[in-house]
């Protein structure tokens, strides 16, 4: 089906390559009719090539830094000079832990990066929310939508203060989904994704390996980038008018199953 999104307009935060899932969603949007901005960090706009992405969706950048409440205003404040005074949809895509990434052991967190992390990961979700609802700047029925992953609910060694990050994130989620769904109709959701190849994803210890156990796990197989920015487009669709306040589990399967047949085989002695 084709132009699902057709007349509708939204941000996209977080795309940094061709391999961002963020990336793959603004495509998506526009080629299903949307008109988007596009916003990163500034450091993520000098590292990335989000102005090459800008230039095939015909969509403006935005620089602004999602733990700035500033910025973040001034994001909303200036995407209604491009697309008008509400839009109809956001995509949160925003991670980091300076801990992951120096490789702070769980058990030895260091604690300023550890608040960096909640910061940058999950509290700039409520952030964003806060100031998009104080000035009313997503339509009626609109929807926002952050990325997450399972180790909100299970433990992955590796993934270290992410996993409470994410924790955090699901949970904003459902107290902001209720109070935008009373307010608005706003529907606010998080997709947990499988793991994904993208430069984030790929930053985190044993990636290589745990992608494949997953894959391995999962009845369907890892859900790829682009099926992930699929599932996007149809939450920010009105064919999912009434879906709000879920953690929705897109890992082809990873989530529901106990052991698969090729683990067993793998370990059989």
């Amino acid at each position: 089906m084709q132009g699902i999104l057709a007349g509708k307009t939204g941000i996209i935060t977080g795309a940094l390559d061709e391999n961002s899932i963020a990336w793959k969603v603004a495509v998506k949007a526009v080629e299903q009719g949307a008109k988007i901005v596009l916003s990163n960090a500034p450091v993520a706009l000098r590292m990335g090539t989000i102005h090459t992405l800008a230039n095939q969706c015909n969509a403006p950048v935005i620089g602004a830094d999602a733990t700035a409440q500033e910025d973040v205003e001034k994001l909303f404040d200036q995407t209604r000079e491009h697309l008008g005074p509400q839009v109809d949809f956001v995509l949160h895509s925003i991670g980091m832990s300076p801990n992951v990434r120096k490789g702070k052991h769980y058990t030895n967190l260091n604690y300023d990066w550890y608040q960096k992390s909640l910061d940058i990961s999950a509290l700039s979700f409520h952030r964003m929310l806060q100031v998009a609802y104080q000035k009313d700047a997503i339509k009626e029925w609109g929807s926002v939508v952050g990325l997450s992953y399972i180790a909100a609910q299970r433990t992955f060694p590796d993934y270290g203060d992410m996993a409470d990050a994410k924790a955090v994130l699901e949970s904003i989620a459902r107290g902001f989904g209720y109070h935008y769904g009373k307010k608005n109709k706003v529907r606010v959701n998080t997709i947990s994704q499988s793991p994904t190849k993208t430069t984030a994803g790929s930053g985190v210890g044993g990636f290589d390996a745990f992608f494949d156990y997953a894959d391995k796990m999962s009845p369907l197989g890892n859900a790829s980038a682009e099926d992930c920015a699929n599932y996007c487009i149809s939450l920010f669709s009105d064919f999912t008018r009434m879906v709000t306040m879920q953690n929705l589990f897109h890992d082809g399967g990873f989530s529901s199953t106990g052991i698969s047949t090729e683990m067993m085989e793998k370990f059989a002695s």
